[in-house]
């Protein structure tokens, strides 16, 4: 039975800038007993939801939309019909200790207010309740003559929690209790709220841009941006299989979920005002189409319980390989199956690597699928279309490939500035002065120089490092909506190596296109990938999380091949 709903809640600030749609069109419900976290950037309106709930906005918001607690409509009420409610059923804990509270009077003072006004007992009553409240949670009721700033921080959100629990609540909103405090402290407010839970089986709304917290203590989440809801879903499913590009943006940020990976937040900042039109996530997103600027997604359910905000159902399919199978014949007149009946899916604005031992198939399912070399059988489509019908890399948004060996996929006779223009040239991309705008703008984002002199150089006057960058820098200039990276690190030293890595995923995060990383290093394998594929005999024997398959491998091959990484360590696992 749903303990709250809110329905269409709208808050808008009146600024000197402007409106400022803090929320905009919100809808939910809680079920009694249940544990809601709403996550989101800062800016996306979380904290105006509790403060709408508890009647606290500020003078200058305008509201609208249904908040009704049980069968009461709570927005329909003044401020004195509120009071009814605040309390003794609904009640709220602050982030801010120190804003919060009253820094002049003890903590034994304000904790006996409420209960005094609220359940109408006597001061000494209040005041034997007190002691038991500091008890239940965890703190000495020695600390009740004190005053708040002689308390530590997570001290002081034990107290605001004691004070909100004074009254019995039966619903609890929780605005960024552990914002501020160390990984020890919220570990033990965690315990805490969870044992209240279990114990006296409050129902929460807990509200925090700390995925991995609120995962730790909800069972459902919802994905707030710029005051809309774009994911709802189970707590699990959310992390494990975010649907909406920016849920898996948060999901790839947050350090406690994918510890042994490098992070990358989401490019750009959440808008502010009316200054948008149509979906907000839309300047940040990797897959948007014109739709997205034009009009903003409606929330919409999906299978498995959950809800998606998004024009194109969640993050989109990009490529799709379908029963692909593949034969090279040898000197003897035999034939070697190199591919046998791969099927895989590359998804807009991830990253999916293949792994496998030399001769394992992955260069050759590589070719396939960038159209250099043609499958036996099977097909690939990207966005759709059959690879083998729409000359894609021959388009800007389409599919490039960078090879293992840099020194052979550039001629040394070209100059840096041939060997990036030729793609241009040859599909007669852009005017003159165009290409020699892009050759320079792309070897910028590859880091390096644009100068006159560096791009008279021949390839074969280069490094290694430097070689590998303009063989990058000639697949970026053609702006790949796919990108499949075959080995790219495998000739070259490990600095040069991780200084490429890094500039490739610095790439990827920037400009949103997907990419295939194909390696047989499985350390830069698990700081790179979303996913992973393992590929052995031409076969695709296992496939999932990059995480689940680096460090819980199903399948015998993975296991042995995760086995043999050589070398000390300075984790113990």
């Amino acid at each position: 039975m749903s303990l709250l709903k809110i329905k269409d809640l709208k808050c808008h600030y009146q600024t000197d800038a402007g409106i400022v749609k803090a929320v905009d069109g919100i809808s939910f419900e809680i079920d009694e007993g249940e544990i809601l976290g709403i996550v989101g950037e800062s800016g996306s309106g979380k904290t105006t939801i509790a403060l709408g709930i508890m009647g606290i906005l500020p003078e200058n918001t305008t509201s609208s939309g249904d908040i009704i607690y049980r069968d009461h409509l709570l927005s329909s009420l003044y401020c004195s019909g509120l009071d009814r409610f605040r309390w003794n059923d609904i009640a709220i804990v602050f982030q801010n200790g120190l804003e919060v509270l009253n820094p002049v009077m003890k903590l034994r003072t304000q904790i006996t207010e409420p209960m005094m006004k609220h359940l109408d007992i006597s001061l000494e009553k209040a005041r034997s309740k007190c002691a038991d409240l500091f008890r239940t949670v965890r703190l000495d009721p020695k600390w009740l003559d004190a005053y708040p700033h002689q308390l530590s921080g997570g001290m002081r959100q034990r107290f605001l929690l004691a004070m909100a629990l004074a009254c019995d609540p039966k619903l609890l909103i929780l605005d960024e209790v552990t914002s501020a405090l160390d990984a020890f402290t919220r570990r033990e407010i965690r315990d805490l709220l969870v044992d209240l839970q279990k114990m006296n089986g409050y129902t929460m709304l807990m509200i925090s841009h700390d995925l991995t917290f609120v995962s730790s203590v909800a069972s459902r989440v919802a994905v707030m941006y710029s005051g809309r809801v774009v994911e709802t879903g189970p707590v699990k499913d959310i992390l494990s299989s975010p649907r909406h590009p920016y849920t898996r943006g948060l999901v790839h940020s947050t350090p406690d979920i994918f510890a042994y990976k490098d992070l990358w937040g989401i490019p750009g900042d959440i808008p502010a005002g009316t200054e948008f039109k149509g979906c907000p996530f839309c300047p940040r997103c990797t897959q948007k189409i014109k739709k997205c600027n034009e009009a903003t997604p409606n929330l919409i359910p999906v299978e498995g319980g959950r809800e998606i905000a998004c024009h194109r159902g969640g993050v989109a399919g990009l490529l799709q390989a379908k029963d692909l199978n593949h034969s090279y014949r040898l000197p003897d007149g035999q034939y070697l199956k190199v591919v046998d009946d791969v099927n895989l899916e590359v998804k807009e604005g991830e990253v999916l690597a293949i792994i496998g031992q030399t001769g394992s198939g992955k260069s050759t399912l590589a070719h396939i699928l960038a159209n250099v070399i043609r499958s036996e059988s099977g097909n690939v489509l990207f966005m759709g279309e059959s690879i083998c019908k729409c000359n894609l890399g021959k388009n800007l948004n389409g599919i490039q490939i960078v090879f293992q060996d840099p020194f052979s996929s550039t001629n040394n006779r070209f100059t840096v500035l041939d060997a990036i223009k030729e793609p241009l040239d040859i599909n007669k991309i852009g005017l003159k002065e165009e290409r020699l705008q892009m050759v320079k703008s792309t070897l910028e984002l590859v880091h390096l120089p644009v100068t006159d002199d560096f791009l008279r150089k021949y390839c074969g006057e280069l490094s290694g490092g430097q070689r590998q960058r303009v063989a990058l820098a000639r697949a970026m200039v053609m702006e790949p909506k796919l990108l499949i990276a075959d080995e790219i690190t495998s000739a070259l030293d490990v600095s040069t190596s991780a200084n490429v890595l890094r500039l490739l995923k610095g790439l990827q995060n920037r400009r949103g296109f997907a990419m295939i990383y194909i390696s047989h290093d499985l350390s830069m394998t698990l700081k790179i990938a979303d996913r992973i594929a393992v590929m052995d005999k031409g076969r695709i024997v296992e496939m999932g999380n990059s995480h689940d398959v680096m460090f819980s491998p199903s399948d015998e091959y993975t296991k042995r091949l995760v086995g043999s990484r050589l070398g000390l360590c300075c984790h113990t696992h």
